[in-house]
């Protein structure tokens, strides 16, 4: 009976982090069932085989990247959080923590929002369903926190505005490009600017 393939040695971190780029591209671009570890390998400019060197599935290589990903999200999301800052300053932290890793991780953005549902279904990927009631809970917490101490208006209906501050940033990851004429800081500022004040112009 067939062994599975085991990567052997050590790979440099620095190559695997290379490939683990290239598979989160090409995983965004295509979708994650239609990806197939000869398209990353081709991607890549090396052999199929080759690939199994550092990774033993394609299915492994999509946990790294969503685990780094959500890893270090969390990392600056939990200190957001810890900091003792007010409804409103909370939200503008997390908004502008959300841009930076959209710059850093677009791609893997891109992978969450069209493959954690179904991967949610599977064991492997269970810290997916975790992980997105975290994050609910953070948000919608600092806006119950917001209307209770009238930061925010008393007729917002929280559920509603949290789902349009979490569309409204995560969806930039599908036009967002690092090293374009906004930075992460400046995009948030923009889009903090007007959710929080809105787009009229005041009198």
């Amino acid at each position: 009976m067939p062994t599975k393939k085991k990567p052997q040695g050590t790979p440099s971190p620095e190559r695997r982090d290379e490939l683990l780029a290239t598979a989160a591209e090409v995983f965004a671009a295509q979708g994650y069932n239609a990806t197939t570890v000869r398209r990353i390998a081709d991607a890549a400019g090396m052999l199929a085989g080759s690939l199994y060197y550092h990774f033993d599935s394609k299915e492994s290589m999509l946990d790294e990247i969503l685990s780094t990903f959500l890893n270090e999200l969390w990392e600056g999301y939990d200190a957001v959080l810890d900091a003792g800052l007010g409804p409103r300053e909370t939200i503008e932290a997390l908004v502008t923590e959300s841009f930076r890793e959209i710059d850093r991780h677009r791609a893997a953005v891109a992978i969450y929002q069209k493959e954690a549902r179904h991967l949610a279904d599977q064991p492997r990927f269970q810290y997916l369903v975790e992980s997105q009631e975290k994050f609910e809970k953070a948000w919608l917490g600092t806006l119950e926190r917001g209307v209770a101490d009238r930061t925010f208006r008393d007729d917002l209906d929280i559920r509603l505005t949290y789902r349009f501050v979490r569309d409204t940033v995560w969806v930039a990851a599908s036009w967002y490009r690092p090293g374009g004429r906004h930075s992460p800081e400046e995009i948030a500022r923009q889009y903090l600017s007007m959710v929080l004040d809105g787009i009229a112009s005041r009198h």
